[in-house]
């Protein structure tokens, strides 16, 4: 016994570094505020996007022990500032992630404090804290209070669940998947595509619904084929439709999909991830119109609450379907279940082990209201409509008036190739990296994107994304013409 002892004590010694005093957790605390501060500070000024991708520290893990200062100059030297900066106001290319600040409190507490947040019988009040979030989101959207939701680590995830339960719903297995058939857009998110093939259904029959000339889905050919799929003897039994396409921003018609997925008993699922909480703007509401019929619906806090990565939700009317997916009673949890119990978390995803990631979205909206967020939903449409009529006015031609904050331009040319023009051009606004900007195809004809969300654009980012054009278009050779920004406004 006494050798065990000292061999505890040995070893205690060592383990025990895993629990800094306070005299060093306020060491390392400070540095790294400050180190946040400082960041926060230059994001303003500092490149949207780093071409040069070479690493220069050494990230092996060697077990022995570095000092904070140390581990802070590689990651800002070799994360923060190479490729693209997705905190930045400048990031307006692909759709941004948020980060407000008070997102990463929250992240801080819930490590700190470690909540389980996957059974309510091991958290109840983490639990509750996510299914508030829900709860909300259900009203948000028109979905009904018996509706289960998840927060989930992204919009893949989200759609995966959603999927999920529509196939189990339908009952699409064995035989059955070869002659059932998903209806769908060319524009939908490719995670769509993935959570296709991960649920089984990878031999199932997908119909591309052509789009109209504003790249929305066209209500009147899915009814066609439809009809036809099941003249054929075929099993249609899931639509999906976009609130907000990531190439366009293109809201689908949401009412006349929903009215057709109902007549012909298909599960309708919506995923609104990039643009679905737009919806808390009162001008754009009545584009949302018909996404309360769906039977499953994907969100993205990280996008359209300005949350840090690694935030989705999902909301199903069926929830039946959803814990027939994914709840199961192991032995050593039966301490976990109790009648009348609110939704766990964990018997409506695939994750068991949930992190907190609630809290990161709870306390922001308690401790800034709603106003705030609405606010800036509303300012990055105006942004949207100000840089396209800033673009208008230096000879850029425009796509469709947008509906949201995503839209798309080129530089018309006379004398050379126009693709090969504007691959140029976005080449150069990339090696310049002020604004990072981001590039599509569409019908053959290469496109420039803006994907205006980022809490951090203000209209001085978009200034900054004008002057940074000129200069590559002028570096091209193209004589630009100048106008007064009051002219421009």
């Amino acid at each position: 016994m006494e050798e065990l002892i000292r061999k505890l004590e040995q070893l205690e010694q060592v383990s025990t570094r895993l629990e800094p005093t306070p005299t060093e957790r306020e060491t390392y605390n400070h540095q790294v505020t400050a180190f946040a501060a400082k960041f926060i500070q230059r994001l303003a000024t500092d490149t949207a996007f780093e071409e040069n991708q070479h690493l220069a520290s050494d990230f092996s893990i060697s077990g022995k022990e570095k000092s904070m200062t140390e581990l802070l100059d590689i990651y800002h030297k070799d994360v923060v500032h190479k490729g693209l900066k997705p905190a930045s106001g400048g990031h307006v290319a692909y759709i941004p992630g948020g980060g407000i600040y008070t997102a990463a409190l929250g992240d801080y507490l819930a490590d700190i404090t470690n909540e389980y947040a996957g059974m309510f019988y091991a958290s109840p009040g983490a639990v509750t804290i996510e299914n508030s979030l829900i709860d909300w989101m259900k009203s948000v959207f028109g979905f009904p209070e018996t509706a289960v939701g998840n927060l989930s680590s992204g919009g893949s995830i989200a759609n995966l669940i959603a999927l999920t339960a529509a196939r189990d719903k339908h009952g699409i297995k064995s035989e059955k998947i070869k002659s059932s058939v998903i209806y769908l857009s060319e524009q939908v998110h490719h995670c769509i595509n993935k959570a296709i093939r991960i649920i089984g259904l990878e031999d199932v029959i997908i119909r591309y619904v052509p789009l109209d000339d504003r790249s929305k889905m066209r209500a009147d050919v899915l009814q066609q084929l439809i009809i036809q799929d099941k003249d054929e003897g075929l099993n249609p039994f899931l639509v999906i439709a976009s609130a907000g396409t990531t190439d366009t921003g293109a809201i689908d018609p949401l009412r006349l999909i929903g009215e057709i997925a109902e007549q012909h008993g298909l599960w309708y699922h919506v995923d609104g991830a990039y643009g679905g909480f737009f919806i808390l703007v009162d001008e754009k509401k009545s584009d949302f119109d018909g996404i309360q019929m769906a039977d499953s619906l994907v969100i993205d806090p990280h996008k359209g609450l300005f949350l840090p990565y690694g935030t989705g939700a999902v909301l199903v009317k069926d929830a039946k379907s959803v814990y027939h997916s994914h709840h199961y009673v192991a032995n050593y949890m039966q301490d976990a279940y109790a009648q009348n119990i609110p939704v766990n978390p964990a018997d409506v995803s695939p994750e068991l082990t949930k992190h907190f990631r609630g809290l990161r979205m709870w306390l922001p909206l308690q401790l800034h209201g709603l106003k705030p967020f609405v606010a800036c939903l509303e300012e990055k449409l105006v942004l949207t409509e100000y840089f396209r009529r800033r673009l208008s006015d230096i000879g850029f031609e425009l796509g469709p008036e947008p509906e949201l904050s995503v839209s798309y331009y080129w530089y018309p040319t006379q004398d050379r190739d126009e693709n090969e023009f504007n691959k140029e051009l976005m080449a150069r606004i990339h090696k310049d990296g002020s604004v990072f900007l981001s590039s599509t195809t569409l019908n053959g004809k290469f496109v420039i994107r803006m994907a205006i969300l980022s809490f951090r654009t203000k209209k001085a980012t978009i200034d900054r994304a004008i002057d940074m054009i000129i200069r590559c278009l002028s570096d091209m050779g193209v004589d630009v013409p100048q106008t007064s920004i009051e002219k421009q406004i």
